[in-house]
This record gives C-alpha cells, structure tokens and sequence, in this order.
C-alpha cells in the first residue's frame, strides 16, 4: 500500500501525459450530444470517486448528477431510460457483473457511455462508447489508492475537455507536483487521538465530503476503525449528539467557498469536547493538519486523500494489522 501510494504522482502525470487524444474525443463526443444528465456507476472507492465527480461535474457543468444502484438491473431488472443522458462508470478491474450489466442497460437505453477503468480490456469498456484508461498501473494492495486518485483525475480531465476549462487543466497539469508534497505532509498528531478509540466521524462539504466518504471506508477497511463519513453541515442533524469529551473528529476542510462553515461547526463540535483535527490554517479551536495547496478548489480537496492515505497506512501497522492484506476482503469484488 505505501509503495501504491508514492506510485500516485507517477501514475497521474503518465495518464496526462498520454490520455490526450481519448480525453478531446470524449470532451468532443459529450459537447456534440449535450446531455440534459449525467449518471454514475461504481461501488466502493469507485463510487467514492463517483461522488467526488458529482460535485466537480454539478460545480463546472451546472448539470445535475445522480448515482444509480447497480441492482436496479442486476437484481431488479428494471431498464431506465436514458436517452438524454451520460453515463460514467468507474472500475479498476472492469470485471464486476453488476456494474457491467448497468453499464450495458445505460448504453441500451440511449446513454452516452464512458467506462473510467484501469483494465482497457475488460468487459466492461466493451460496453462503454469511450474508454478512458486510467494507466495507474497493477495496484496488489487490496485497499485502493492509486486508481482511486487516478479516476477522479480522469473523471476531471474529461470535464476540463469537455467544458474547454484552462483553469482545471492547468491544475491538473500541476497536479503530480502536488501530490508529491502530499505524501510530505504529517499528520502524525491525530495517531495519538485514535489509540484506545474504534469510532470517528470525518467531515467534508463539497467535494471534501467524497474525500471524507473514501477516507472513512480505509479507516474500515484497514484499521478496523468504525468511521463515519458525514457533510459537515449534516452532522449537526442528530449525529453531533454523541460528540463527547475526547471523540475523535477529522475534517477535511479544501480552499473552497465551503471552508468558513466548516471551521465554523469544527468549533461547535471541539466546543462539545470533541478531539478535532482539520485540514486548515485559518484557525479555530480544532488541531490544525498540514496540507498541499493546490490553487484550485477541486484538486486541492483531491489532494488531501494523498495525506491521509500515508496516515491510515502507517495508523494500520501502529494498530497491529497489514494494510495489504484486510481480512475478509480481496482485491476484485464481483457482485451480481
């Protein structure tokens, strides 16, 4: 897993450097049919993914995006009409049934059809109208780090083509330079806060709020740590309740419009006796962690997963497990 990790500025500046041509064909192909929609497709970090792209998509395009339960087909049957719509589905190994059988319906059913993969040759690119590769290369580590970066990043670049955005290209662009002081960054203090503890909450808004949903399935999937993800606004609807003396919260705040309102309910939790952390500088009675500015609200949330892929790796051996090796979990899950 330590090893995928410091892969990921390599792998991101690979897929820039030879993605050009499929990434202008399918900005060029959403452009020409306008989609009135856009749907995702995914389960696990995929979906994580996923829903970071919501918000980059709903953010920069001002067109809605809405995530569709793999089951609705596998399981249920159901057909859904589509026609004025794209669909994007996200997967490492291409291989899952049920995402595969969604992704067949979508194209079926009048979708423009994109498979975001890290396997070109996979059943699943076999039906999508364009593949884009994600070229992270072989990920071992059961717990996803590196194809989980590499799709939001291709998910991003198709926007940038898509919408012809010079800003999110030239972050992009930047991005490997980034994500190398990523790695960089210690957040070694929040280690003791976690000892003796097996729940937290993680915190986002925006596109953090993926990041905080990815961030909560490794503390699961690595440490055993039950981590729930919630909005930072969201939290305050019931689940702050049990926010008491010493409960571990992490927020991890970007350099967006969302920024003041999470500082501002960090206070609020840290003023119920939580032991808070948060991915910002602007103050607050919450323990500030070191971060790598980007200079652009969504690849600076995309960031912060870096960080704190490095923490929970070395928090999972710290806690006596193997981060590579999770019990009761493999690398390619196939559902129906």
């Amino acid at each position: 897993m330590r090893e995928e990790i410091e892969e990921i500025p390599a792998a991101v500046s690979r897929f820039l450097a030879r993605s050009s041509a499929a990434l202008a064909k399918g900005g060029e192909a959403l452009r020409a049919r306008e989609p009135a929609t856009i749907v995702t497709i995914a389960r696990g970090s995929s979906d994580q993914a996923a829903a970071f792209l919501k918000y980059g998509i709903e953010l920069t395009a001002g067109l809605p995006v809405a995530s569709i339960g793999p089951s609705i087909v596998s399981i249920y049957g159901r057909e859904l009409k589509l026609d004025r719509c794209a669909s994007i589905a996200i997967s490492q190994s291409g291989r899952s049934p049920d995402i595969v059988a969604l992704a067949q319906s979508a194209r079926r059913n009048g979708a423009l059809s994109f498979a975001l993969t890290n396997t070109p040759s996979s059943p699943l690119a076999d039906a999508s109208d364009h593949t884009i590769d994600l070229l992270a290369g072989p990920e071992r580590s059961v717990a996803a780090t590196k194809s989980f970066v590499s799709s939001i990043v291709a998910g991003l670049a198709l926007l940038a083509n898509w919408k012809e955005d010079r800003a999110l290209s030239g972050a992009l662009e930047n991005l490997p330079a980034v994500l190398a002081r990523a790695i960089e960054c210690d957040w070694s203090p929040l280690m003791s806060a976690l000892d003796g503890r097996s729940s937290l909450y993680v915190l986002g808004r925006g596109p953090a709020l993926a990041i905080a949903g990815e961030a909560a399935l490794k503390f699961k999937e690595t440490c055993a740590i039950h981590a729930e993800a919630y909005s930072a606004a969201e939290v305050l609807h019931g689940p702050a309740r049990i926010v008491e003396s010493g409960y571990p919260v992490l927020v991890l705040a970007a350099r967006d419009a969302a920024e003041a309102s999470v500082i501002e309910i960090t206070d609020r939790l840290a003023g119920q006796g939580a032991s808070a952390f948060i991915t910002s500088s602007k103050g607050g009675a919450a323990t500030a962690l070191p971060f790598a500015p980007a200079g652009h609200p969504l690849v600076d949330a995309l960031a912060l997963i870096v960080s704190f892929y490095v923490f929970v790796e070395v928090l999972s051996r710290h806690r006596g497990f193997n981060p590579d090796q999770p019990p009761h979990l493999q690398k390619v899950t196939e559902t129906i």
